[in-house]
């Protein structure tokens, strides 16, 4: 939806906007605590008749509205959900378990598994069925997220289909070496990380005390039975063996995952459909510039809006799977 507003009426379409969407918070059953989330309707009920989108976070410690503490600041999820619910969808954007307002949830929040979250995600779409009225709902999973929203999905239960935003279509351990190697300045560190990756493939630990403190981070020891977990799934693999709906999304400008992933996923279930969108980066952003660095500053801009075709794609989606028989 586009506003068209003056400066003289600008407060008035600041009120018009805030109308036509609401926020309400959720919580859904965790093992030790709530797991918690924000609803945004595309008016101020509750979102009943809507479509129903649960944003599933990428890695790490991402929070409901797509930042971290690492440095990213692009509210990528704040800012797909607004637009989404100015196209007549609902979104829920969720905080993982053991991680800001879901800490309760867990003890530890590096205790984790990629099931126990596929295992939250259907915490949350029984709330969000229950709350909205919905009959199913969609499981958009971002980076990361995507391959919770896969894993998920080997119980089809509850959902109307799967939305995979700049997902890998490999797993971890061949991401890892892919990103490693892209970067020259990794040379020295490639071959501790080859042993590393090697090794926690196969599903043993790694002593890290002799690493450079950069792999030291990466293969903490807090994480790594989360990265085995992570790493023993395919993410084509998951997708195959999946019948509903799928929507891949992939923008060309992606320092993280590549469009030869989107490529692969679809190659590995025939009635997915693939979006390519031209200069979007990982954060959703629009980025013109081939630099490097002009990427990177799109993470830490929460002005930047998010790249139109992102949410027009996965509307018309959304609403062509609703109208199939």
């Amino acid at each position: 939806m586009k506003l068209a507003c003056g400066v003289v009426f600008l407060a008035s379409c600041l009120v018009s906007q805030a109308a036509q969407s609401a926020e309400t918070f959720l919580e859904a059953p965790g093992p030790h605590g709530p797991l918690k989330a924000t609803l945004l309707a595309p008016d101020a009920g509750s979102g009943r008749k809507a479509p129903a989108v649960l944003i599933i976070p990428g890695s790490g410690p991402t929070d409901r509205d797509g930042n971290n503490p690492l440095g990213v600041k692009a509210a990528a999820y704040r800012l797909l959900a607004e637009a989404l619910a100015q196209r007549g969808l609902s979104t829920v954007r969720i905080d993982k378990r053991g991680m800001f307002a879901s800490a309760a949830a867990i003890p530890d929040g590096n205790n984790v598994t990629i099931n126990d979250y596929a295992t939250d995600v259907h915490a949350w779409v029984n709330v969000i069925k229950a709350k909205t009225g919905a009959p199913c709902v969609w499981a958009l999973g971002h980076s990361e997220g995507g391959l919770v929203a896969l894993a998920a999905a080997q119980n089809p239960e509850g959902l109307c289909g799967l939305i995979l935003v700049s997902t890998a279509g490999r797993a971890l351990g061949e991401v890892l070496r892919g990103q490693l190697r892209a970067n020259p300045a990794n040379a020295p560190l490639l071959a501790d990380a080859d042993s590393a990756i090697s090794k926690l493939e196969r599903g043993g630990h790694v002593d890290v005390s002799s690493m450079h403190p950069a792999l030291q981070g990466l293969f903490a020891p807090a994480v790594q039975g989360f990265l085995i977990s992570n790493m023993s799934l395919d993410p084509a693999a998951l997708l195959k063996a999946y019948r509903g709906p799928v929507l891949i999304i992939q923008g060309d400008k992606d320092l993280q995952v590549g469009v030869e992933d989107a490529q692969r996923l679809g190659q590995a279930n025939a009635s997915a459909k693939v979006v390519v969108l031209p200069d979007v980066n990982h954060v959703l952003k629009a980025v013109s510039s081939s630099a490097r660095s002009a990427n990177l500053a799109a993470y830490a801009d929460p002005g930047l809006p998010i790249a139109p075709g992102i949410a027009d794609a996965i509307v018309d989606f959304v609403q062509s799977a609703a109208r199939r028989p």
